[in-house]
């Protein structure tokens, strides 16, 4: 599917976020996918990632969450420069008032239905898409994080998550190792809370990016296909295929 992309700046209370935005070239009242960045920031990666997402059907908006850093990004292998940035930020009232500032974006647009909204996320935007999910739940229609550092305050604030979710982790994550998400899923099942969760067990960190060395192609195709599948569900109506992974 042809799409088009362009640079766009979201006003927030602190300021002009810059964001990159892509659509199909034809359509509208558009399902849409708030995209949030790995800590390396807003990479050619993550725009090809939003542009694949595009093509099955998809206005995507990727905001540089950095934009008090001056929009900075980093190389794969410049992972003390890209923890120390994602570490300097406010992930308390800041960073909500960023995801919100994207998402009310998106809902403005004409071309984009305002009711058929996800959000997924890798790394650090896989943390901050479990973070919308507790705090933005009546805003969205579906959210899939990717191996996202979660907090113990949003562990406990997953009893505000009222929309679908669909969780993924590599089994061999030195972050976010097997005890959390442990934690995790048994606060979901505590709260008998309705959620999908894939771990791959041989997978690293950062699996579903082909230019990292943790790059996983079993798992990284597997997960884009239960992605797409899980966004076609609940962003527009398409009924589940069943499927078995090929790595269970």
């Amino acid at each position: 599917m042809p799409v088009t992309h362009t640079d766009v700046i979201i006003p927030t209370l602190e300021g002009e976020m810059p964001a990159f935005f892509c659509r199909p070239t034809e359509g509208d009242r558009l399902p849409a996918v708030l995209l949030l960045m790995e800590a390396f920031g807003l990479t050619p990666h993550i725009r090809d990632v939003a542009v694949r997402i595009a093509q099955e059907g998809y206005a995507v908006l990727v905001p540089n969450l950095y934009y008090r850093e001056g929009g900075v990004t980093f190389g794969y292998d410049e992972v003390e420069q890209g923890m120390a940035t994602m570490w300097r930020l406010d992930f308390g009232q800041p960073m909500e008032q960023d995801l919100k500032a994207a998402i009310a974006h998106l809902k403005s647009q004409p071309e984009i239905n305002p009711d058929r909204i996800g959000v997924t996320g890798f790394c650090l935007g896989g943390g901050l898409t479990f973070l919308a999910a507790c705090r933005f739940s009546s805003d969205l229609a579906a959210a899939a994080p990717f191996y996202g550092v979660v907090f113990d305050e949003w562990i406990e604030a997953v009893q505000d998550i009222t929309v679908p979710i669909m969780l993924f982790f590599g089994g061999q994550d030195p972050f976010i190792n097997r005890d959390r998400i442990q934690q995790i899923e048994a606060r979901f099942q505590e709260l008998d809370k309705a959620y999908d969760l894939k771990l791959y067990p041989d997978a690293n960190h950062g699996f579903f990016c082909h230019e990292r060395e943790s790059y996983h192609p079993d798992a990284a195709a597997d997960a884009w296909e239960e992605l797409t599948q899980f966004f076609r569900h609940h962003l527009r109506g398409k009924p589940l295929v069943s499927q078995r992974s090929a790595l269970e």
